[in-house]
């Protein structure tokens, strides 16, 4: 029943077939497909996504007919959490009985579903299985933060997302999003981060700087990351009978923040946290009172203009955060505004 293409890719560890879980697996995430010879053990390793569908070209092929070419998508972070992502699949994917129509966190032991296949996402680092030979506390310890680093912090949310819902038929609603999905995290992951959340309707990603700064090609593919995923979702809101276009506002702040491992013990979660973060998210917010697409906090501003003569002309604003005492400093624009920006770069 199973055909994996992984046998091209030697970067990718092949399908270990096995009776019961050993000890091999005790420390890698892997999925266990049920066959009628017996189950077979996927380890997830040797890359952050490996993806599912009937087409030759995912990670893992599976000959199922009521499974798309292209039908959905697991993904590491490099918190060592796994995202399942329906990648806009006619039959859709479930988790534990339940249709998924936007990124969900996979917990170990999650019964998977796709078209008539049946798998189990196993995760054993994250296991809440207690080894009775160890005398362990019942109460999990909390992980504490332990790295301040210099970041960009990107927002970015879809507008009017909850009325979508409400208008839109299920399955297509769980192929658009699943789509813009995929295509967000490509276009991430090409400018050089990686998508650090998903909630809900929106995704957060970081940018790494060194201690010096941050550089002109970083702030560039920052900014150019932002306007493709605009022109992502335009062109994508043209390929679905959409009650209204699909938009997007973008928040963009740099500065410190703690970065290392929080949540319980057995729950793990490498994220950053701080004001900096929180003021992304906020900014994002603020583009829907002042009408625009995009704000930018007023480090990441600071940056943009040393680039050179040609200047983003994002206007400033000053905005009330929800949660800060004091009115922010904010420049925001529209995304016409900063494709023009980017186009005058590219003609020096």
């Amino acid at each position: 029943m199973y055909l994996s293409n992984e046998l091209k890719k030697p970067s990718l560890v092949n399908p270990v077939v096995l009776p019961v879980p050993v000890v091999t697996l005790r420390s890698t995430p892997y999925l266990v497909l049920p066959t009628e010879t017996g189950n077979r053990y996927l380890p997830l390793v040797g890359s952050n996504c490996w993806t599912v569908g009937r087409g030759d070209d995912n990670n893992f092929v599976l000959p199922d007919r009521w499974i798309s070419r292209n039908h959905a998508m697991f993904q590491c972070t490099e918190t060592g959490d796994f995202y399942l992502i329906d990648l806009g699949s006619r039959n859709g994917s479930f988790v534990n009985g339940r249709r998924v129509s936007i990124p969900v966190t996979l917990r170990n032991g999650d019964q998977l579903m796709f078209g008539q296949t049946e798998m189990q996402f196993y995760s054993p680092s994250n296991k809440n299985d207690i080894d009775i030979n160890q005398n362990t506390s019942s109460e999990t310890q909390t992980s504490t933060l332990h790295v301040r680093r210099l970041m960009t912090v990107m927002v970015i949310d879809i507008r009017d997302f909850t009325v979508l819902t409400r208008q839109l038929d299920e399955k297509i609603l769980s192929a658009l999003i699943g789509t813009w999905f995929r295509e967000a995290g490509n276009i991430i992951r090409k400018s050089g981060s990686w998508v650090d959340k998903y909630i809900g309707d929106a995704v957060m990603a970081i940018w790494f700087h060194g201690s010096q700064g941050v550089g002109n090609e970083e702030i560039l593919n920052i900014l150019q990351a932002v306007s493709d995923l605009h022109t992502m979702t335009v062109s994508l809101s043209k390929q679905y009978p959409l009650p209204f276009a699909l938009r997007i506002g973008a928040g963009i702040n740099t500065g410190y923040a703690m970065v290392g491992n929080t949540g319980s013990g057995d729950r793990p979660d490498y994220t950053a946290i701080g004001d900096t973060v929180n003021a992304a998210f906020r900014l994002e917010s603020a583009t829907k009172q002042i009408g625009l697409d995009i704000a930018i906090g007023e480090e990441t501003y600071s940056y943009i203009s040393q680039l050179g003569n040609n200047k983003l002309t994002f206007k400033q604003h000053t905005v009330n955060l929800k949660g800060y005492d004091e009115p922010t400093v904010t420049y925001a624009g529209t995304y016409a505004d900063l494709s023009n920006f980017l186009a005058s770069r590219t003609l020096r």
